[in-house]
Parts: structure tokens; C-alpha cells; sequence
């Protein structure tokens, strides 16, 4: 391991990889490696998570690739140092802004999504032109086999590593220094990460997670826009492994008077998206491994909670299936309503009435996301200045993390830290501040040195920039 990051490091020293063409040739040959290998990628998907072709391609392949894409197409504008503006108390003068890379990166990436969150930081550190070790997550293993035999026929093996290995390896990794720390995964595993990088002063990105709610508020407007609510909220919950997504709806809040409402046009949506029988579920993830099957099944052994349910609850233990759930108002002091749930139950709070919903969300940590489904503007505002949150998102779930010009991430408890797009490649770049500045023009100064004349101009120049000028053309020295 210490011979694998002492390489990095003498590859990093080298400044090969600050050079556009060894970036863009990595970002071609990892688009290759997706390309070349979609057919594979799905069979460890499925082996792993039992994700069908389209969700794999939806939230995995077809993500990567437009990352990818997306990234070469304005890299060479990226990389180029900014013109930065100097004031005319400077003059004459220039400055500018270079983007470079941190150096040696650790990333560490999550079970629920092992090629996405692997590699899209991936794509992001390499366009900065750092070296990087990546460390897969050991909950999907034929994906981490697939990413450890896979990325060295690809990418250049100098520059870019991957390890296997478990908790005790990852433990290993952090007590070493690094340049630039990035995990995707559980809050309780953040806090260590952060502790351990502390030892070394090593920034660190933490994409944890959180309970993020829906806030629904469209049932009283028209039906057909209250059928493309409860739709989008299916696909939003059930829809990204079957729940085991940071940005999978927790929970939902809503009046109590249109709660029956929603409840049948939500059980309708999920009959049509996945079946009714949990023997013959289709186009639905299963739970990860029996660890986090047992941890979802006793959420609901809570005699309050199995009171509230509402439909579904049916489980299969040998396929580490669970049947889609809604629970209807269950005790808000419970573990599900406590916990982030990361996985397919789905409880309903109601409320009197749906602007209390913003004292909710504030009641608990800063969720990552809030998908707010509402058409008043009044109330879109007050969501926006009331709440905290790393994303907002008006009438849709899920869609805000295939946004590019987007940053993805959280705030407090659910993260810090963002990625994504442009916002990938300057997580991973430092950004130097320059100044040019001439020997010439040197006044000396013509009047006596009485300070509190002196001092008065100095306040004059701070205040209004122009009096920079006056100052030099005076030959008045700063200090």
C-alpha cells in the first residue's frame, strides 16, 4: 500500500499530470472503459444490487458517459487562469487566477451506486490533474472486482490505482497523508474520516446523506398534475435502488385532509411501476445484504409502526427483497422517523396544514435535498429563505443530480463540500491567486511625512478606490 502512494506521489512530482493531454487522454480512456464494458458493468449491478439494465444505465452508465462527455468539452476552458480584477489603488498592475491540482487524492466511494460514485470523482480529480487512489466499497463486491481488473488495462496505472479491501483497509488509507480526502457514505464513517484527516491538516469533501423530505402540495390543483406528483414521487423513492439512495424521498409531509389522496394514487403508481406480488417484483432493486435486510425489517417490527402501514410490508429474506411501504403518521420519536431509512419504506406525516411543514424540516438535521411539490410562489420563497439544505428541488425528485451546471452536496449534518461538472474539477484544484506588478512608476514623496495627513488619504483610498491614484501620483507608500 505505502510503495502503491509513494508512486502516486513520484508521479504526481513529475507534473505529468498537469499537462492537458494526459488529462483529456484519461477522461477518453475511461469513456472507453465504460463503452467497452457496458454489458459487464451490468452483470456486476445486477450480481451486486439485482439493478435491471435500465436503472443501470439510467443511474450508473448513462450518467458516467455524459460526465465524461460533458467534462472534455470544457476542460481546456477550466484549466485556463482566470483575469482577475485589480483595483485602481494597485495600478499599474495585473492578476489572475490559476486553477492546480491538490496532488494525491483518496477517494472512497459507496455500495448503492459503486461505478457512479467511484468514478464520477474520479473524473473530477483526473481533470484537475491530480494522481488518485480509489477505494471501492467492499458491500459490492463483484463491482469493486470489476473496477480493481478493469481501470489498469485503461487508465495509466502511475497515476491512477485502485484498492480492494475492507473496513481495516480503509483504516489503513487514513493514516496516511494525503492531499485531498473524498467519501461518499454514512455520516457515522464520515466523522472518522474527518477525525483522521485532521491529524494530517487534509481537506476533506463528505458526501453523507440525510432524511430529505417531500413536500406535497399540488393534490388540490387539477388531477392530472396530482397523478405527475405521485409519479415522480415513486420514481424518487423506489426508483434509485429501490431507497438505498442518499437522495431517495425519506419521508413525506402532507395535509391531512388530501393523505387518503395521495395514499391511493401512490398505490396505483407503484402497481404500475413494480406489480403488487413481492414474488414478482419487477424493475426494483433488492437490499444490498442481510446486515442492511435486518436493519429495515426490524424498523418495522415496532408495534406503533407496523400499525401504521398503510400497504405493502410483505418481505423475502432469501431474495433480500422488500415489498414498496407506505406507513401512514407513524410515532415521530420511532427509529424510522428518526434515522435516515436508506431503503423502500415510505412513511406520510400529515399536517394541519402544509406551511408546518417548514418547522418539521427545521425540527431535524439539514436533509441533503427538499423536494418541495408546489405551484405557490409565496410558499416556494419561504422553503427557500426558512429551510437549509444542500439542494432545493420545485416538482421533480432526483433529476437535480444529472444536472451538470449544478453543485451536488450537502450542509451540516448531511455534508459538506460539492461536486459535479465544473464544481468536480475545482473540488480537486486549488485555486493560486497571482499578482504582476512593475518596478515603475516610483514616486518619492514631494511633501513632508506629517501621519495624520498621510492617514487621511490612506482612509480616502480604501473608501473610494480612485483615490489609489491620487496616493501614487502624491508618492504616498502604503505601509
Amino acid at each position: 500500500m505505502e510503495k502503491s502512494i509513494a508512486e502516486l506521489r513520484e508521479t504526481f512530482k513529475t507534473g505529468g499530470t498537469k499537462s492537458i493531454s494526459w488529462r483529456k487522454s484519461q477522461l477518453k480512456a475511461l469513456l472507453q472503459l465504460i463503452n467497452q464494458n457496458e454489458d459487464s458493468i451490468f452483470k456486476a449491478l445486477d450480481q451486486d444490487l439485482g439493478k435491471s439494465p435500465v436503472e443501470s444505465y439510467r443511474d450508473e452508465v448513462g450518467v458516467l458517459k455524459k460526465s465524461v462527455t460533458y467534462t472534455l468539452s470544457c476542460l481546456e476552458k477550466w484549466v485556463a487562469p482566470k483575469k482577475a480584477e485589480v483595483p485602481l489603488l494597485f495600478f499599474p498592475a495585473k492578476a489572475e487566477v490559476m486553477p492546480q491540482p491538490l496532488g494525491v487524492v483518496l477517494i472512497f466511494s459507496s455500495w448503492n451506486f459503486p461505478f457512479t460514485l467511484a468514478l464520477d470523482p474520479l473524473i473530477g480529480a483526473i481533470s484537475a490533474g491530480n494522481t488518485v487512489l480509489l477505494k471501492p466499497s467492499d458491500l459490492a463486491p463483484a463491482c469493486m472486482s470489476f473496477l480493481v481488473e478493469t481501470i489498469p488495462k485503461y487508465l495509466d496505472n502511475k497515476a491512477v490505482k485502485v484498492l480492494a479491501g475492507g473496513a481495516d483497509i480503509g483504516e489503513r488509507l487514513l493514516q496516511l497523508k494525503w492531499d485531498k480526502i473524498f467519501f461518499t457514505g454514512s455520516p457515522r464513517v464520515g466523522r472518522l474520516v474527518m477525525a483522521a484527516a485532521a491529524k494530517h491538516l487534509t481537506p476533506v469533501t463528505l458526501e453523507l446523506g440525510g432524511k430529505s423530505p417531500a413536500i406535497v402540495d399540488t393534490l388540490s390543483t387539477t388531477p392530472s398534475k396530482a397523478k405527475v406528483t405521485a409519479k415522480r414521487i415513486v420514481g424518487g423513492k423506489w426508483g434509485p435502488c429501490t431507497g438505498q439512495a442518499c437522495i431517495a424521498i425519506d419521508y413525506v409531509l402532507v395535509e391531512e385532509k388530501l393523505a387518503s389522496t395521495l395514499i391511493e394514487l401512490l398505490k396505483k403508481t407503484i402497481k404500475r411501476f413494480y406489480g403488487e406480488n413481492i414474488k414478482s417484483l419487477k424493475n426494483i432493486s433488492r437490499i444490498v445484504n442481510k446486515h442492511q435486510f435486518q436493519r429495515l425489517v426490524n424498523l418495522l417490527k415496532d408495534p406503533d409502526v407496523a400499525d401504521s402501514i398503510v400497504y405493502g410490508g410483505s418481505v423475502d429474506e432469501e431474495k433480500l427483497v422488500i415489498e414498496p411501504t407506505i406507513l401512514l403518521d407513524p410515532p415521530l420519536d420511532s427509529e424510522i422517523m428518526s434515522e435516515e431509512i436508506f431503503g423502500p419504506l415510505l412513511p406520510i406525516i400529515t399536517l394541519k396544514n402544509v406551511e408546518e411543514s417548514i418547522d418539521f424540516i427545521n425540527s431535524k438535521s439539514n436533509p441533503l435535498v427538499i423536494y418541495a411539490f408546489t405551484e405557490d410562489e409565496t410558499f416556494k420563497k419561504r422553503i427557500l429563505s426558512e429551510t437549509s439544505s444542500g439542494t432545493v428541488t420545485f416538482n421533480d425528485s432526483m433529476v437535480q443530480f444529472l444536472c451538470d451546471s449544478l453543485p451536488f452536496g450537502g450542509v451540516g449534518q448531511s455534508g459538506f463540500g460539492r461536486y459535479h461538472g465544473k464544481y468536480s474539477f475545482d473540488t480537486f484544484s486549488h485555486e493560486k491567486s497571482i499578482l504582476h506588478r512593475g518596478f515603475y512608476p516610483e514616486i518619492e514623496p514631494r511633501y513632508p511625512p506629517w501621519t495624520d495627513f498621510k492617514l487621511l488619504f490612506l482612509k480616502l483610498a480604501y473608501q473610494f478606490d480612485y483615490f489609489g491614484l491620487i496616493l501614487l501620483l502624491l508618492g504616498f507608500k502604503r505601509s
